[in-house]
């Protein structure tokens, strides 16, 4: 699992709170914590500052009271917290998989485990809602595709197709993606017969 993380396991840049006009960026590796800060400000004495840097391993920064502090103030403790979880040993390696990988592991989730999953994180509702993953699963349940068919998919949306002509309600909740029942594709080609694609 340790072949997941990269030599940046998280990173996160941004602008200190008001009034402070200064640039902070919190790099945590696999063997230290980097913090870098550029002072932003009119006065003379600071113009053409260099930017600042203190690396501590994750030990030393677990008992830096002062730049966890920093840290809280500029990112929140969410990513205090997080940050903190991180030089402890806690990853989380689900979020590390590169999408295709998620995509196909999320194709098997049922229905409702995969609207669950697109609440926990940005990253799962984009995934659970991209095209690929629902173009995926009307492939499945369409023998024949034809390029009406998809031009219509195209122009209406993969996930919007899906719900409209293949998702069985009483069932879709309960039977995962792949393994729901095929139901016929006329609907789908009588309506792509109809509407020319955008």
């Amino acid at each position: 699992m340790a072949s997941l993380l990269g030599s940046t396991v998280f990173e996160i840049i941004g602008q200190g709170k008001s009034p402070s006009k200064d640039f902070f960026q919190l790099v945590i590796t696999k063997t230290e914590v980097i913090w870098r800060s550029w002072k932003i400000s009119l006065r003379t004495e600071f113009r053409g500052a260099a930017p600042g840097e203190m690396k501590e391993s994750y030990n030393d920064f677990l008992h830096d009271a002062g730049l966890q502090n920093q840290v809280g103030v500029v990112f929140g403790l969410h990513t205090l917290e997080h940050c903190k979880a991180l030089c402890e040993g806690h990853y989380d390696y689900l979020q590390r998989l590169p999408d295709q990988l998620l995509l196909r592991i999320l194709f098997y989730l049922s229905f409702r485990d995969v609207g669950r999953l697109a609440q926990t994180s940005k990253r799962f509702s984009k995934l659970s809602n991209s095209s690929e993953l629902w173009e995926q699963t009307v492939r499945v349940r369409c023998d024949e595709l034809t390029p009406a068919m998809e031009g219509l998919a195209n122009a209406m949306g993969w996930r919007k197709i899906f719900f409209t002509f293949f998702h069985d309600q009483r069932r879709g909740s309960k039977a995962g993606l792949a393994t729901d029942a095929l139901p016929p594709a006329t609907a789908l080609a009588q309506a792509s017969a109809t509407k020319a694609p955008e």
